[in-house]
């Protein structure tokens, strides 16, 4: 897909993007308190994110290494075109759920915008019988349309309806940053 056009805003560079990842990983450390979890991430982005906060945990607060799964959740574009009316969700084909009853999840996404992805995911592990389901955000626009919140976020921005945050995640994309993307417009 071609990168919208418009002025782009570096927020966050390389370094910045790291340690807010520390900082989330701090936190949803804290949130487990020690016990074991299945990082859950969302494809594409939020699924490096998830093994950069789950490697960051187990180095840096010595909780044992997760579990790793990813689901595949499709609604919009990268530039906020809706696809699909209905949020469209499918397991990872080469790498099928675990067992998730009685275990606590933690689901990475990297923007919560209007909240049907993290819904779509909450109800769908729910039915798997999770002790607990937590989420961790990379960046949350403050537009959620649903009754959902992320319980770790990295960054809040408050932007305008029309812009775009674009969060650059290696091995997506070269560098590890967080933009503002304010289109052209007519």
């Amino acid at each position: 897909m071609d990168r919208p056009s418009g002025v782009r805003t570096c927020l966050y560079d390389t370094a910045q993007s790291c340690v807010i990842v520390e900082d989330m990983a701090r936190r949803l450390a804290g949130l487990l308190g020690g016990e074991p979890a299945v990082i859950v991430g969302i494809l594409r982005r939020g699924a490096p994110l998830a093994d950069r906060i789950g490697e960051c945990m187990r180095q840096r607060h010595g909780l044992p290494p997760p579990l790793r799964a990813d689901l595949k959740v499709t609604r919009y574009a990268d530039d906020l075109t809706l696809l699909y009316p209905e949020t469209r969700l499918s397991e990872n084909e080469g790498q099928p759920l675990p067992v998730l009853e009685g275990r606590t999840l933690a689901i990475v996404d990297d923007v919560l915008y209007t909240g049907h992805s993290l819904l779509r995911v909450v109800a769908y592990l729910a039915r798997r019988r999770p002790a607990r389901i937590l989420s961790a955000i990379l960046v949350d626009r403050g537009v959620a349309r649903l009754p959902v919140r992320a319980d770790v976020v990295g960054v809040r921005l408050d932007i305008a309806p029309h812009d775009i945050i674009e969060c650059s995640v290696p091995p997506y994309e070269p560098e590890f940053r967080i933009e503002l993307l304010q289109p052209q417009r007519a």
